[in-house]
């Protein structure tokens, strides 16, 4: 005789001796039994792979009530120098590349953090201290606002861009183009969302980036590095530390290759990483962690004009 199955058209649920096993199997009775946990070191991300940090540290990732969560790595001058190399590396490659194209590999990366949503909510709750209905909205809209972008990316030249009225046998047209290695200080508080606000807008009309993310809440942000490594994105495009914002902001911000900074994340910081960026004029940037618009993207991209004969 079959089994018998529920609306669903799915087997019942297991019984209740079964779902002890995995409990202790999975849950806290390994814990409540006296077994040692397995902590966590993360990596960082750089150039498409995962180093541990040149120098070798880590600190304590804690959740909203100070419980422990992982160790991440504190990343040095050295990694930041890294990240921008492999930033200007990956830079011909992704400007190059066709606007839908960028936009495809954008509208992926929204599709892998679909898949893992219920990953990413978890830790949004646990770092921001949030109800499950809260990261969930949180997560939500950190996956539509990279669709959103994603639909911009063939779009935003023929806004920006135009064709110029000169006197003269010529045409005369303005072509956006991108300004090169992004450094980002993400939003501290907003680990995910945040994250995807300052980050998406940077990489969308060609550019690359090197993103510090939160210090206290880095998680969300190193499992996002797990989706890019998996996903479309050619690595180098976005590189991830993680670490002190005052030990590695500065180091970016007085970077030579670096040619514009995000400061949106750079509370209490600003005054002094400004004047480290202006030494070699830097684009600079004070972000709005909560901001969805055109103006985020045509912060990072510059204007060409182009003068070409009629008739040749």
């Amino acid at each position: 005789m079959s089994e018998p199955k529920n609306r669903r058209g799915s087997a019942p649920a297991r019984s209740s001796r079964a779902s002890a096993t995995e409990t202790t199997r999975h849950g806290s009775g390994d814990r409540s039994a006296g077994r040692i946990a397995v902590r966590k070191t993360y990596k960082l991300f750089v150039g498409g792979k995962f180093p541990r940090s040149e120098s070798g540290r880590s600190y304590v990732v804690s959740d909203s009530k100070g419980g422990f969560l992982a160790n991440a790595a504190l990343a040095s001058r050295k990694d930041a120098r890294d990240a921008v190399l492999a930033a200007r590396k990956a830079g011909t490659g992704w400007s190059g590349a066709t606007a839908y194209n960028r936009g495809q590999v954008l509208y992926r990366i929204a599709e892998m953090l679909e898949g893992r949503r219920d990953q990413f909510v978890a830790e949004v709750a646990a770092g921001e201290g949030l109800s499950g209905a809260r990261a969930g909205a949180s997560v939500d809209a950190a996956i539509d606002r990279l669709v959103w972008y994603a639909g911009w990316s063939d779009k935003i030249a023929q806004v920006h861009g135009s064709s110029n009225p000169v006197a003269g046998p010529f045409f005369n047209f303005s072509v956006p183009e991108p300004t090169g290695v992004v450094a980002v200080i993400a939003p501290q508080q907003s680990s995910l969302l945040g994250l995807v606000s300052v980050v998406a807008p940077v990489v969308v009309t060609g550019n690359t980036a090197v993103v510090l993310a939160s210090e206290p809440r880095p998680l969300p942000a190193i499992t996002l590095a797990e989706v890019l490594a998996t996903s479309d994105l050619p690595g180098g495009v976005i590189n991830l530390l993680t670490g002190r914002v005052a030990e590695v902001a500065p180091w970016l911000a007085s970077h030579m290759d670096v040619n514009a900074i995000d400061l949106t994340g750079a509370d209490g910081l600003r005054t002094d990483l400004e004047v480290a960026a202006a030494e070699n004029v830097k684009r600079i940037v004070r972000g709005n962690p909560d901001s969805q618009s055109l103006h985020d993207i045509s912060s990072f991209m510059e204007l060409k004009t182009v003068w070409h004969p009629i008739g040749t």
